[in-house]
């Protein structure tokens, strides 16, 4: 763990209006020296709030990023924004890859690995998401799904500066479940050895976060788990209170 600061993510999907800066206010706040030299602590809010979030967080040591980007660096694409323009902004890292781009907008392996390239091409950090269906699970097949993920999604050439992995069990996502530690230890586990032998040492620095309902109520058991560097968090990391809770897991 000596070579992964934990990172404690939190995506806030399509909520937050220009009053939400308030809300990130009180995570600054309440992100004081304790915890700055033992977690650190990101947000990504919607993409009409990155610049707003970028100018509040300014100084406070709080990543902003943002939750998807189109691979190309600019051109026809409506609606879509691109790694530079978060970069433009002040953003410092974007995910891609989640499981509603993946099913909702029925995303690729090959487009997530286009898209975590382009976070590197524009100095952003690429938060990877990976993970298997309940179907999938339940058929035994969950390991081969994140093998599969991993093969065709991560970019040759990433290190613990460039890509942060995230995985999410699409069925923990939002329903309140969560895999048993047991279950996250084994994934987690997996993928530490498939980062491994894919990157040596640098793998070390790669971070494997874990995400699907984490709250304050299971954090302490989630981060304590080998191989758990930190948490992507989605409903609970709309609140400062619950986000900062999770984060102080490891004060």
């Amino acid at each position: 763990m000596a070579l992964r600061t934990p990172l404690v993510v939190g995506n806030w999907k399509m909520n937050g209006l220009k009053a939400s800066a308030a809300e990130l206010g009180r995570m600054i706040e309440g992100y004081g020296p304790e915890l700055r030299w033992k977690v650190q602590m990101a947000v990504c809010p919607p993409a009409t709030l990155i610049q707003t979030f970028c100018v509040v967080a300014l100084g406070s040591r709080i990543w902003i990023g943002a939750q998807d980007c189109n691979a190309q660096q600019s051109g026809a694409f409506t609606g879509d924004i691109s790694a530079e323009m978060i970069a433009d902004c002040g953003g410092g890292l974007v995910i891609v890859g989640h499981s509603e781009r993946r099913t909702i907008y029925a995303e690729t392996d090959a487009e997530a690995r286009a898209k975590a390239e382009a976070a590197r091409r524009a100095g952003l950090v690429a938060v990877l998401c990976i993970g298997e269906t309940e179907a999938e699970r339940l058929d035994g097949r969950a390991i081969a799904v994140i093998d599969s993920q991993l093969s065709g999604s991560v970019p040759d050439g990433a290190t613990g500066s460039n890509l942060v992995l995230a995985y999410e069990p699409v069925w923990a996502i939002g329903s309140g479940r969560t895999p048993t530690t047991a279950e996250i230890a084994e994934v987690h586990g997996h993928i530490r050895k498939w980062l491994d032998r894919r990157f040596g040492k640098e793998g070390e620095r790669i971070r494997i976060l874990y995400g699907g309902s984490v709250k304050p109520a299971n954090a302490v058991e989630i981060l304590a788990i080998d191989n758990v560097d930190g948490a992507l968090v989605g409903g609970a990391s709309l609140k400062a209170a619950d986000f900062l809770a999770i984060a102080a897991t490891y004060a």
